[in-house]
């Protein structure tokens, strides 16, 4: 489903993706965990064309992801994304945030599109918050609503940007289980996250970054209870005995 080649990315001198070549099959869930500023994100955002790599190649559905504006619609009908922020219209309901995509991108008939909002507002447990704006609900609420906007597409694989990063302790679960019910159907997914539990329960695989280059990756419990590298290691053992 996704394939990256050799992809490099820089911000001026820095390079902050050295070289990374990893593939995620259909229906996979792959978690991409470590360091804050190793690249994780910037990953992510390259696939779905939110940012332009600078070398090797990304392909999703076999696609090359290019910069040109057909490309990164096609690949966005294709590849939705959640992002850490939730990024909902504060002006708009849940409904009227859900129903964006459909309507202006995919071109859906309105009541068909609105009628598939209110079906997936139920799905993600916020059945009766279809009026409710953003400032109406909660944190996780809110991140819901963006699984759902990022659904409403009918994505073949969806990237989630640290989802539950910027959620109260309390919220972080709802989210989870939102996801843990995508992963159980199949949904291709690549998850960046801290949350290492939810990694070792959910993913298939989980890549290991550090300093932008992929250090370590193979099947979750492979990597997360005995990983190889020692750079794994040391990340592991700090995350999960802090103290």
């Amino acid at each position: 489903m996704i394939v990256l080649e050799d992809v490099r990315k820089h911000y001026g001198a820095l390079e902050v993706i050295k070289g990374v070549s990893a593939e995620v099959a259909t229906g996979e869930v792959v978690c991409i965990i470590g360091p804050s500023g190793s690249g994780k994100s910037t990953l992510l955002r390259c696939i779905n064309g939110l940012e332009a790599y600078d070398g090797g190649e990304i392909r999703v559905g076999g696609q090359r992801v290019e910069r040109d504006a057909r490309s990164i619609k096609a690949i966005r009908t294709r590849v939705s994304m959640v992002f850490q922020r939730f990024n909902l219209f504060a002006n708009r309901t849940a409904l009227e945030n859900v129903v964006e995509g459909p309507l202006y991108v995919k071109g859906e008939p309105r009541a068909e599109a609105e009628a598939r909002a209110a079906a997936l507002l139920a799905r993600v447990g916020l059945s009766g918050k279809e009026h409710a704006r953003p400032d109406q609900l909660s944190g996780g609420q809110q991140q819901r609503v963006a699984i759902a906007r990022a659904l409403a597409m009918r994505p073949d694989a969806i990237l989630f940007d640290e989802p539950t990063s910027a959620l109260d302790p309390e919220l972080v679960g709802d989210v989870l289980r939102v996801m843990r019910g995508l992963a159980d159907e199949g949904m291709t997914m690549m998850v960046v996250t801290h949350e290492i539990g939810f990694a070792r329960e959910v993913a298939d695989r989980v890549l290991f970054l550090d300093g932008g280059r992929l250090v370590e990756q193979g099947p979750a419990a492979e990597v997360l209870n005995r990983p190889q590298n020692p750079r794994t290691r040391d990340f592991l053992q700090r995350v999960l005995h802090p103290l």
